[in-house]
């Protein structure tokens, strides 16, 4: 099989290749899936360079989330059958023609979304869901700020926000990718600097309720400015590069709170309501619900002009990489 290896960690993807690798087996209580398709996220390109909080021993396959068919099932597995459609995530992995992963971190792909939405669907919802949902407590009727949202986890966020009733303003840099987020239904499309008595007129002078924030930095010094009272900011990120901070009399004075999200640690620290959470969203999209946005098929051959699309921030929504 085909296999996309870090062997090295450099700078441009110096140690990074396609290579051929012998067919693995699965063990007991394992499913080899064939790959259809795999989600490109930036942790994949920061893993190429040793810049992720992940540091899997060298040389590593790339490729954290996928869907394909069963198959083979090692001894012990049960529930599935050779040629079930599944969706799974082994955080390394997933950019190869066939992986092995356990049998407990599969299931079955909704008939509603492709292979390729399946694949690029649940790091990015699930973000979502904890943040607007469980951290963020987004009512209908309030209004939702969603800066980055031409990425994958900002899009995901107007989408969710949408589906839950919320007014969804949406911000970007680049007036095609604003073009396209108001295509895809957000409410009002602002650039991402400036956007302070654009979103306060857009709310009678009250702000926005929810603030979603994976970019930091100067992003986050305006949202703090155009927040409602008993607002809440919540902080997915740092793609801009410089991690914000911010006065405590701010949120004292204006009544808000500053919120973390981390969608997976959530899960661990309270596994019960990580359950809930993996369930509900597979239930949205089961039902046809939501409507995560594939910005291209790139076959695994390709797979530098899938990582040039993300690194160039040319991308509304996911890229997925094709078998």
């Amino acid at each position: 099989m085909k296999a996309l290896v870090c062997s090295a960690l450099a700078p441009d993807y110096a140690g990074v290749a396609l290579e051929e690798r012998e067919l693995p087996q699965p063990g007991p209580g394992q499913v080899r899936v064939r790959i259809k398709a795999s989600s490109l996220n930036f942790p994949d390109l920061l893993m190429t360079e040793g810049k992720y909080q992940l540091k899997p021993d060298l040389p590593f396959v790339l490729g954290m989330e996928f869907s394909g068919l069963v198959d083979a099932l090692g001894e012990g597995v049960t529930g599935f059958a050779v040629g079930d459609a599944v969706v799974g995530g082994n955080r390394i992995g997933a950019f190869a023609e066939a992986a092995i992963v356990p049998a407990a971190a599969l299931r079955r792909k909704p008939d509603a979304i492709s292979f390729a939405a399946a694949a690029s669907y649940g790091a990015a919802y699930l973000t979502a869901y904890v943040a607007l949902v469980r951290r963020g407590n987004l009512q209908p009727g309030e209004t939702l700020l969603v800066h980055g949202a031409s990425g994958g986890v900002g899009l995901a966020a107007v989408d969710v926000g949408r589906m839950l009733g919320a007014k969804v303003i949406a911000t970007s840099a680049s007036e095609a990718k604003r073009r396209i987020l108001k295509e895809y239904g957000a409410d009002h499309v602002l650039p991402d600097t400036g956007f302070r008595e654009t979103v306060k007129a857009l709310t009678g002078g009250r702000g926005a309720d929810v603030i979603y924030d994976p970019v930091g930095g100067d992003v986050f010094d305006e949202s703090v400015r155009c927040i409602a009272f008993d607002g809440r900011l919540l902080i997915i990120g740092f793609t801009s590069g410089r991690i914000p901070s911010v006065s405590v009399n701010m949120p004292l004075i204006k009544g808000f709170s500053v919120v973390g999200v981390r969608a997976g640690e959530y899960g661990r620290q309270f596994p019960d309501r990580g359950r809930e959470n993996t369930a509900a969203i597979w239930k949205w999209a089961e039902e046809g619900k939501v409507r995560p946005r594939i910005h291209a098929e790139v076959p695994l051959a390709e797979w530098r002009r899938a990582f040039e699309m993300m690194r160039s921030r040319e991308v509304v929504g996911k890229v997925a990489i094709v078998m």
